[in-house]
């Protein structure tokens, strides 16, 4: 009988010989109307690129907070996670740049406090499987919400007409998010049921205070992030799209609190985000 270690190499492997990271010169960058296009989509692009190029450094927290991480995990993280999510950075930032807007600016190496302490605590393993539940959690809801976000910005795309973006950029690399989250997802669920009760209470303590959405790490990013959501038409004060991307968290964390759809944090962090991108948007609109 196969078990959860044996499922997840399996889906490992066959990530990484299914989908390798997707050439350069696959990508057809006509775009027929450049300026319309980017006023439509540009900041969208430019906070996808921006996330996808910080692999890098998340790959640097992930070492940070598991000194010791199980083998797959690493194969998965660094044979083929971060070599696809930066190949799919690289193309959303070059189509950008076609479109006239200035390169993505991203940071590489800034590692918070937080993780670091939580990295010399995971050095005591009963603490390394609390920050490893954390680390699928993250996972499971960045995975789920670029799922999401590729498949309307493909919608999207298609409506203007610009069929070579939609076919040869955010097609391809929508076909390989699906695989990160179930990537994360299949680790949540086996992990999840070997901590012990004190362990699972830290998770939620922890979950609790730590969330937020993908690539928001200041109130500007966080303004941004709404913005992304309302283009794309998830604006619904994040209870649509925190329902989606909460949903096995949800199921795992909280399942005894009947009555409770969506975690409070998770619905909290998306509404705030559309408030800031709507806040800002009203102090241009009158600084102008």
């Amino acid at each position: 009988m196969l078990t959860d270690t044996d499922r997840l190499v399996a889906h490992v492997a066959r990530l990484g010989e299914e989908h390798p990271p997707i050439p350069m010169d696959s990508v057809d960058f006509t775009v027929n109307d450049p300026a319309g296009f980017g006023a439509r989509f540009g900041h969208v692009l430019d906070y996808m690129a921006r996330v996808e190029l910080e692999v890098d450094r998340n790959v640097l927290e992930i070492s940070t907070m598991l000194p010791n991480p199980p083998e797959v995990d690493k194969q998965f993280y660094a044979e083929v996670w971060q070599p696809q999510e930066i190949q799919h950075g690289l193309i959303l930032d070059r189509l950008q740049q076609i479109l006239g807007r200035p390169p993505a600016t991203t940071d590489l190496d800034h590692v918070g406090l937080k993780l670091k302490v939580l990295g010399l605590l995971a050095h005591l393993e009963p603490f390394q499987d609390v920050c490893r539940m954390l680390y699928y959690l993250t996972g499971m809801a960045t995975e789920r919400s670029a799922v999401i976000a590729y498949n309307l910005l493909h919608d999207g795309v298609i409506e203007t007409g610009e069929h070579a973006v939609a076919d040869t950029v955010i097609a391809p690399i929508k076909r390989q998010e699906p695989g990160h989250y179930a990537f994360y997802q299949l680790s949540a669920r086996a992990h999840w049921a070997t901590l012990a009760a004190w362990q699972k209470w830290l998770v939620r303590r922890l979950r609790r205070i730590s969330f937020a959405p993908v690539g928001v790490n200041n109130v500007t990013q966080l303004a941004d992030f709404g913005d992304v959501m309302e283009t794309l038409g998830v604006d619904h004060e994040g209870r649509d799209l925190a329902a989606d991307v909460a949903r096995v968290e949800q199921e795992l964390l909280w399942a005894r609190d009947r009555g409770l759809p969506v975690p409070d944090y998770v619905t909290r962090a998306f509404r705030e985000a559309v408030e800031a991108a709507r806040a800002r948007g009203l102090e241009l609109r009158q600084g102008t």
